[in-house]
Order: structure tokens, then sequence, then C-alpha cells
């Protein structure tokens, strides 16, 4: 029987120590944000207010698990030069870095050496993995637990190595 997959919300509240995730697409399709991005694409403006009706849920969740003391990384893998989605989640990074994230970005061509797990995850306190689906469009499919700690070891090593060589938000340049 399929395991429950809890909210993010409740991954990152019962995070005790680090929760990390790493996105290797080019391009998502997420409902949620799809209003969000044509606005971007036709005027180039980006909703960057932390405290905004689309951010605020988000920058809740980020805020008070930081101030649990809750280490909070994002590493995002991308091709180079970038598509239109990746210069759109640049250009708002700034408010996920404001929410007490840490960001990075590693052009795709560094990571040819590294072992990476076949989807999107987030790794919580090292053990716990929420695997993110999407379709081959982009939009999000149902995710996915596991505790499996061979599965964890792999997410773990991918992204230490990731966030090693990868370019902190503030740094990259889009190419």
């Amino acid at each position: 029987m399929p395991q429950s997959v809890p909210s993010f919300a409740d991954l990152l509240d019962g995070a005790r120590e680090s929760a990390v995730h790493l996105e290797m697409r080019d391009s998502y399709g997420v409902a949620s944000e799809a209003d969000d991005f044509r606005q971007w694409l036709e005027t180039g403006a980006v909703d960057d207010d932390p405290d905004s009706t689309y951010w605020r849920p988000w920058t809740d969740l980020i805020r008070r698990t930081v101030a649990r003391g809750v280490t909070v990384r994002r590493a995002r893998i991308v091709s180079e030069p970038v598509s239109d989605y990746i210069r759109y989640e640049h250009a708002g990074t700034a408010v996920n870095v404001a929410a007490g994230e840490q960001v990075r970005w590693l052009p795709r061509r560094q990571a040819s050496d590294i072992a990476l797990p076949g989807n999107d995850y987030w790794l919580i306190d090292s053990k716990l993995i929420r695997w993110n689906h999407f379709t081959g469009n982009g939009a999000s499919a149902p995710g996915e637990i596991s505790e499996d700690p061979a599965a964890a070891r792999l997410c773990a090593e991918a992204f230490e190595t990731v966030w090693a060589r990868a370019i902190p938000h503030d740094e990259y340049k889009i190419h």
C-alpha cells in the first residue's frame, strides 16, 4: 500500500536539523505558478515581495523552519544558456533567500560526473526523502515518500557534491 505523502508544511515542520531540495529540470509547468510566470514573460515583472499573497505561505513556512535552527538549502542544476523558466526562477529567488533559504546554482556541464537521483527531491534530516514527480510537460504529479537508507545516502551525497560546486545565488549570473 502506498504511503501518504505529507504536505511540505508537515515535512518542514517535522525537520530537526536540515531540509535540502535539489531541482534538476529546466522547466516546470506547475499550475500555481502559471499566472505569475505568464506575467513575467509579458512584462519582466516578478512578484518579489516575501509578504505578498502569492509568497506568504512559503515564506512563513521557511521563516518558522529556519527560526527553529533548521538549515534550508536549495540547489538547482541548470542548462546554459538557461531557459525562460530558469530566468523567471532566478528573478524570484531573492524571495527564497530573504525568507532564510540558502540557494545555489550549478551549470549542468559541471554536473556530468555526479551520481544523481532520477527525480527532484527534498531530503529531510538526511533520512526522509520526498520525491517530486513531474509529467513530461512539467506539471506536478503525485509525490512519493521514502525512508530507504540507500536512497537517502544517494540523495545526501548528490546534494553535497552539487552544493560544493554550485554558485551562490547572489553570484550566479544568468547566461
